[in-house]
């Protein structure tokens, strides 16, 4: 989550000092390297040992093979790139939704 903050941060910058030519600039964050579904999950339970369940079933149809984000404009137009691994993002994810929880918010 520090990663998207900090782009986040860069971008509302850009745009009060009217660096923008455009009235509207979409940037796609990421660290333009794709992640499984059970990477993601491993990586998740790694960071915060918490168990999740799932199951291994066949693929639906309609389900999109590959996808992931491009991140060179963010990197060249705002001089943004991901420094986080994904584990310790999904460590901050999870605090984060953790304290909101303790406050009765989600």
């Amino acid at each position: 989550m520090v990663d998207l903050a900090k782009a986040h941060v860069i971008a509302v910058d850009r745009l009060l000092k009217g660096k923008s030519e455009d009235d509207v600039e979409t940037f796609n964050l990421g660290t333009g390297r794709g992640v499984s579904v059970l990477e993601l999950i491993n990586s998740f339970e790694k960071a915060t040992r918490v168990k999740v369940p799932y199951k291994i079933v066949g693929r639906r149809e309609g389900d999109i093979e590959k996808v992931w984000a491009n991140p060179a404009h963010a990197n060249n137009v705002l001089g943004w790139k991901a420094g986080e691994t994904l584990e310790d993002t999904l460590r901050s994810c999870w605090k984060w939704q953790l304290r909101l929880r303790e406050r009765g918010i989600m």
